[in-house]
């Protein structure tokens, strides 16, 4: 059930086959010169969407903005800081709880480290503030690294590379605007450095070459199925 698309019986309605929903958090970031600033936020809001398909699920509209700290000198990438993305994301669930929702489950397409410890660090204030809730912070990433390593060429591929560029080829197609060429960033080690572009000029940490769109076809479907198992194991946590 997608909320954006439901009307108020509608949503009252769907209370009675589930009480979960899953919040989608992506990005604004550069992801390199061939895939939409968007990416992030596609990925995870489409793996919310087939998931819903298969089982009883409310999908939350997306929150687009996430904290970006590696690609924040790049050009288009918009970063919020992490305050403002734990209190989005604890008054989210604060508001769907006044609804009825017990069981959340952020599923975010964006990997950054202070990104994800940010909502992780919200999920556990808000499973203190309240006793009758249940809170899950995933990224795609967890999910699909260990199953989906076999369907990968490239070693190390993180960030607009193979993975990312075969998820977008395969579901929105229409949004690749042709390829990029390998790249790893070289950050030195311990170093805070201002311009970032300086160590990661192209945006793209893998390799887009080696991406087709029915690699992504497979990983969308390993991240949808290992989505279903989380979500399975949580509704099922003793209240």
């Amino acid at each position: 059930m997608i909320i954006e698309e439901l009307t108020m019986p509608e949503f009252e309605a769907g209370l009675n086959r589930t009480r979960t929903v899953l919040i989608p958090f992506g990005s604004v970031e550069q992801h390199g010169s061939h895939l939409p600033l968007s990416t992030d936020t596609l990925e995870a809001y489409e793996a919310g969407k087939k998931a819903a398909l298969r089982i009883p699920l409310f999908v939350a509209p997306p929150v687009h903005y996430g904290n970006c700290r590696s690609t924040s000198c790049h050009p288009g990438t918009i970063s919020i800081s992490t305050t403002t993305l734990k209190m989005l994301f604890k008054d989210i669930v604060r508001s769907l709880r006044k609804c009825g929702i017990r069981n959340f489950v952020a599923l975010s397409g964006h990997a950054g480290g202070a990104h994800l410890m940010a909502l992780q660090d919200a999920g556990e204030e808000l499973i203190a503030e309240f006793s009758d809730i249940e809170v899950a912070v995933i990224s795609e990433y967890i999910l699909a690294c260990d199953e989906g390593a076999s369907l990968i060429e490239t070693r190390g591929d993180a960030h607009a590379g193979e993975i990312e560029t075969s998820r977008i080829l395969h579901s929105h197609p229409h949004l690749v605007k042709g390829t990029a060429r390998c790249e790893f960033p070289s950050f030195p080690a311990g170093i805070l450095v201002r311009d970032k572009r300086r160590y990661w000029p192209g945006g793209v940490w893998g390799d887009p070459g080696k991406a087709t769109a029915e690699k992504g076809a497979l990983l969308e479907d390993l991240v949808v199925r290992k989505l279903i198992e989380l979500i399975q194991i949580l509704e099922q946590v003793p209240s």
